[in-house]
């Protein structure tokens, strides 16, 4: 069992930066690959990033592509996702997510575990 928790999530103009955080239970953390979501109002939950176990392999969505950068640190369990550059459209609950059937997931149902979500607003 793993158990998941976000954090980091907040309100912020457009162009601003936040770093969200999660931090995940259970000592077989560096068994699993990681990943974030987002659900947009009146949108379906959409993939934002993965790392695999190592954090040597990431993959990150077109849409926020050279904005967005995941990282973990398997000695505190966490993993990040820092967002730069954030738009109104990247207005969102932010989900992160544990898998340990691939080495670098990209669909829910991929992933195994997840966190309750963050919300991020980006509105002037």
């Amino acid at each position: 069992q793993v158990q998941l928790v976000e954090s980091g999530g907040g309100s912020v103009q457009p162009g601003g930066s936040l770093r969200l955080s999660c931090a995940a239970s259970g000592r077989i953390f560096n068994r699993y690959a990681m990943g974030w979501f987002r659900r947009a109002p009146g949108k379906e939950r959409e993939f934002v990033a993965a790392i695999s176990v190592s954090g040597g392999s990431t993959l990150v969505a077109n849409s926020v592509k050279e904005r967005f950068t995941i990282s973990r640190d398997n000695a505190k369990n966490t993993v990040n996702l820092l967002m730069s550059t954030l738009k109104p459209e990247d207005t969102a609950i932010y989900y992160c997510a544990a898998g340990l059937a691939l080495p670098l997931p990209t669909s829910e149902r991929q992933f195994d575990y997840w966190g309750q979500g963050t919300q991020v607003t980006v509105n002037s």
